[in-house]
């Protein structure tokens, strides 16, 4: 039934964990929808035929219809309406929740090319290879305007913007080659800005990025990215550490605690931060990342506002090991459980 009814509605192949749920989703809107009409203008048209009116002197009766069917009228199309929204909902929640094994490649997006690269591998464009039944988490930033990266086969959509980065994570169940579209009308390159998802067996994707590593994968993806787009060396904490020390963040920013010019790096990730004008806000990926930028914008409580803007000093894959770097500082009691204590402040009040 699932590959009939994925046929009948023209949709592509489903090449990755989520692209059956998401499917399944759509094929029980689709049906119910579907029989719901149906049912509703065949009942149109009986009562059209039934009661039609059969004289100039006849008048139609006033019915006052009982209080159970009122109910039924309003609680069964609400019924659907919510079973709806928590299929909808359960997969959303999944796939915004990268799992913590997910191997991290960087994106940036720009008129009008994708590039790619790897933590500790090569760089490509518009060429990013995986290996299959792997988990992948997309790390996106943009360069100029706002993009979207679109794999139809993967059912997976995320808006990749300028000035901040967000994730997006995939499964990839066979090998394979898969489009990448841009589904954001970026400019009049819209259309060309296309790339390759190449799915590839786990071996063969290791034999490829060993042979990488040694310089042979500019002959297949073209030319690497230049070195802002992402540092070359260590893991995203690693570089994440080396570009604060670089940039002098630890000249303001402590990472055991104590108290300095800026807020604490330390138990940062996730935290309630309280500011300045009493606004309570959780320190998340975006609110670092906006930080960096705007650090002016929200200024946490007890500190001032000296923090000078990153935008422009820093690249998008640079901001993103800088969010993983602090992500990474947590104390013993955060590792071992949850626990509730005084909020921390982010980055952006160095």
């Amino acid at each position: 039934m699932n590959e009939l009814l994925r046929r009948l509605l023209f949709l592509p192949d489903q090449a990755s964990t989520f692209a059956r749920d998401v499917d399944q989703l759509h094929f029980f809107v689709i049906l119910t929808t579907f029989v719901m009409s149906t049912a509703v203008g065949m009942t149109a048209v009986f009562f059209f035929i039934r009661y039609r009116r059969r004289s100039e002197t006849q008048t139609t009766p006033h019915i006052e219809p009982p209080a159970w069917m009122e109910a039924l009228f309003v609680t069964v199309p609400l019924s659907f309406f919510l079973l709806w929204f928590f299929m909808g909902f359960s997969e959303f929640v999944r796939q915004q929740t990268p799992p913590s094994d997910s191997m991290d490649v960087y994106v940036m997006a720009k008129k009008w090319m994708w590039k790619f690269a790897y933590p500790d591998g090569p760089n490509a464009i518009n060429v990013l290879r995986v290996p299959a039944g792997r988990n992948v988490r997309l790390l996106m930033t943009s360069r100029d305007v706002i993009h979207s990266f679109y794999v139809p086969e993967f059912r997976i959509k995320k808006d990749v913007l300028p000035g901040r980065y967000t994730d997006q994570w995939f499964n990839a169940l066979e090998p394979g080659r898969y489009q990448i579209l841009c589904a954001e009308y970026c400019g009049a390159g819209h259309s060309i800005m296309r790339g390759e998802v190449i799915v590839m067996k786990p071996q063969d994707y290791e034999d490829w990025l060993a042979s990488a590593k040694r310089g042979l994968a500019s002959r297949q993806d073209g030319a690497p990215t230049s070195i802002d787009f992402a540092p070359p060396i260590g893991n995203l904490i690693e570089q994440g550490k080396r570009i604060a020390a670089e940039q002098g963040c630890f000249k303001c920013h402590s990472t055991d605690g104590t108290r300095h010019i800026g807020p604490t790096w330390l138990d940062l990730y996730h935290r309630r931060e309280k500011l300045n004008d009493g606004k309570l806000i959780d320190a998340d990926e975006a609110y670092l990342t906006r930080s960096m930028m705007d650090p002016a914008l929200e200024v946490v409580d007890g500190f001032q506002p000296v923090m000078p803007s990153f935008e422009g000093r820093v690249s998008g894959p640079e901001v993103a090991a800088l969010v993983e770097y602090i992500k990474s500082l947590q104390s013993d009691a955060v590792r071992t459980g949850p626990s509730e204590g005084p909020a921390y402040a982010p980055v952006r009040n160095r």
